[in-house]
């Protein structure tokens, strides 16, 4: 069963949480949830990509190189990483 708890946080904290929970598609309860797990893990989850990593990824079949539209599954996995670990 869960707890309840209150945290009191600044104006500025406050609204990060939101600004995160809305990008992320999450409520702010959840993005406090995973921050305590991760601090209890020890564990660090990479960032969520940035709304710019997704429009470069527009025309990524144009390249020019082969076998694009096979692989396209992995080839687009392997952007997003690429992107999203700089």
């Amino acid at each position: 069963m869960a707890s309840r708890t209150m945290v009191y946080l600044d104006p500025e904290q406050m609204k990060a949480l939101k600004d995160r929970a809305r990008a992320e598609r999450v409520s702010v309860a959840e993005l406090i949830r995973r921050s305590v797990s991760q601090s209890l893990q020890g564990q660090v989850e990479a960032p969520a990509p940035t709304p710019d990593v997704y429009a470069r990824l527009v025309g990524i079949g144009s390249s020019g190189q082969a076998g694009v539209a096979d692989e396209h599954d992995a080839r687009l996995a392997s952007a997003l990483t690429r992107d999203h670990l700089r």
